[in-house]
Order: structure tokens, then sequence, then C-alpha cells
């Protein structure tokens, strides 16, 4: 839950943000948007569309080929669970996008500044909130979960990119070879990405309009 008064500071972090981060069409196209059920979003251009269309994250979960094909170039296809992750929890969601490193820079140091939280620590914080039941499930198929999580994990997260949501391993094996190599010829990393297949589903089911 946003505090009070949380509205007003997001504005004048984003205006600071994208003042530094520079670029005429960021500042025209950017817009604060409150959304039932999601909470306060920034969004800019085509990142906002992508992220708050139809089947994107507003509706919580399956973002879909629209999305894939819309998302701007400096916005990352395997991070974008991450960003819905936020929304469906109802937290804000600031993206500035920068021309060059030092803008870059200057637009981390002004969220940062402001205590926004980095998409590393975001990232780490989903995972700790599934952890337990899939060591639990790897485990009690008599596998190590200590030893093989990595590679678990990077399956399942794998199975939330918008190129492979929906898809099985083996309709999507050419281009997770493609995107992690020798990686996910592991049982681990297959059975990761089964999983992760589960949760995007059962995720399309809970929030499906």
């Amino acid at each position: 839950t946003e505090q009070p008064g949380m509205g007003t500071a997001v504005g004048g972090v984003v205006g600071g943000a994208m003042g530094v981060a520079g670029g005429a069409t960021m500042g025209v196209a950017a817009a604060s948007l409150l959304i039932p059920g999601v909470g306060p979003v920034i969004a800019a251009g085509i990142i906002g569309a992508a992220l708050l269309g139809a089947g994107g994250a507003a509706a919580g979960a399956t973002a879909g080929t629209a999305l894939e094909d819309a998302v701007a170039p400096g916005l990352p296809h395997d991070e974008l669970y991450v960003y819905e992750d936020a929304l469906r929890q109802g937290r804000t969601v600031v993206i500035a996008v920068a021309e060059d490193e030092p803008q870059e820079e200057a637009a981390r140091n002004v969220l940062a500044q402001a205590g926004a939280e980095s998409i590393d620590a975001a990232r780490e914080d989903w995972w700790i909130g599934l952890r337990d039941a899939e060591a639990e499930e790897y485990t009690g198929q008599g596998k190590d979960f200590s030893s093989e999580e990595p590679l678990y994990r990077k399956g399942f997260e794998s199975a939330l990119h918008p190129h492979a949501r929906g898809k099985s391993y083996d309709e999507r094996a050419e281009f997770l070879r493609e995107q992690y190599g020798e990686d996910c010829a592991s049982d681990a990393f297959k059975c990761g990405y089964d999983r992760g297949q589960n949760y995007h589903n059962a995720l399309g089911e809970k929030y499906k309009s």
C-alpha cells in the first residue's frame, strides 16, 4: 500500500529522473495512472502502452505477443515479470529512458536517493517469496535443490519470458538454447521451466478478467 502523499513524491522523483534522463519525447509521453487493484504507475510512451495494455501487467499476468512486440529495446524482455509482479502488489513502477551512460547514471542516482528499489533487489524479493515452495517441490522428487537451485531458477524465470510463455520446453527448445546455452539441457533447468509455466498459468487464471 502506498503511503499518503506518495503520488506527489513519485511525481517529483520522476520529474527529476526525466530531467536528467533527457529527451522531450520522454517528458511529453510520461503520464501517471492509477489502475484499480494495481496501484499508481508512471508510464512513458511505448513502454507504458506495453505494460498497461490489454493482456499486460494490468491484467495481472499474461503479456502475450502484443507485449513482446511493443516493449522498447531498453526494457529487457527477461525482466518483464519483475515489473508485472510489482504492479500486482500495488507498487509504483518508474521507468526512465536514458540516451547515454552519464544520463543513465544520473537517473539511477535520483531514483536511489528517493529510496527506489533496484530491479535486481525486486527480482530477489520475488524469488524469496517462491523459493520455499519450489524447494519443497523439487526435493520431493528426490533431487538436491541446494546445489541445483541456480539452474532450476534460471529455467523457472526463462518460462516467464514473453517468447516462452504458454509454450512447452520442446516448443521453445531452439529459443532456449540461443538464450541459455547448454544450461537449458539440464534436468534442473527443465524442471524449473515446467514449474515456471505452471506459475504463469496459475497467475493467468487468478487475474483473468
